[in-house]
């Protein structure tokens, strides 16, 4: 049953997966990853994703709590990658969970009405399922492939427009997406992409969020030439 609140966080999620970055600490290396969070911050990005596979659960939360606070300083969200546990201890704004992680009604009844809920999906059945559960957003991929899930085949231009099209909620596409490939996504109808390696692997970050973001806009103006906000 749609609500106020879930009406608030959907329209709330859509301006922040214009460029929705998703950290990957592999890529540190003069920087911390809570310095290159703060570059990507300053460049523009509109969500923070934490992504800590291997980390101990304290780690993890120390790292969050840090996080979130940064984030919160520039008004951005920051979602927490599938740790249930984690999200609502650090106060997240939101968690990801995948298709094999917790069902979202039981994320749901966890977390409470605020905090936002993403789902992967990689079919229009999964996006459909998805949003009846309750999910705020979709993450759509591999658009392309990736380094970051090497097992992934890569989601067809037409499947992630069947997606986009079948839903309600806003759709981010993610997987191996950079600079020189974005514009591909154009006509897809997805409301952003999320970025691994585009933005952490980056000399510069702050400025490579700024191009991103510009061509970010691109894919998602509208047919009237309206351009996404953020």
């Amino acid at each position: 049953m749609k609500t106020k609140q879930s009406d608030n966080r959907k329209n709330s999620c859509r301006d922040a997966m214009l460029l929705y970055a998703v950290t990957d600490r592999r890529w540190t290396g003069n920087q911390t990853l809570l310095e290159q969070v703060e570059s990507a911050l300053r460049g523009g990005v509109t969500c923070i994703q934490l992504r800590e596979k291997g980390a101990a659960e304290e780690e993890f939360l120390a790292e969050a709590i840090a996080m979130k606070k940064l984030c919160q300083e520039y008004q951005t969200p920051f979602i927490i990658n599938d740790n249930v546990n984690i999200a609502i201890k650090c106060s997240a704004d939101g968690v990801h969970v995948g298709q094999n992680d917790m069902n979202v009604r039981d994320v749901r009844a966890l977390v409470g009405e605020n905090m936002i809920i993403g789902v992967s999906a990689r079919t229009v059945e999964q996006a459909l399922a998805a949003e009846a559960a309750g999910a705020d957003y979709l993450g759509a991929g591999a658009v392309f492939s990736t380094a970051t899930k090497t097992n992934a085949c890569a989601l067809s231009h037409q499947t992630l427009t069947e997606i986009c099209q079948a839903v309600q909620i806003p759709v981010v596409a993610i997987g191996g997406i950079d600079k020189n490939n974005i514009l591909q996504l154009s006509g897809s109808g997805v409301d952003g992409v999320a970025l691994v390696s585009a933005v952490f692997a980056a000399e510069q970050i702050e400025e490579e969020c700024r191009l991103l973001k510009n061509l970010s806009r691109k894919i998602t103006a509208k047919e009237d030439g309206t351009l996404a906000a953020g």
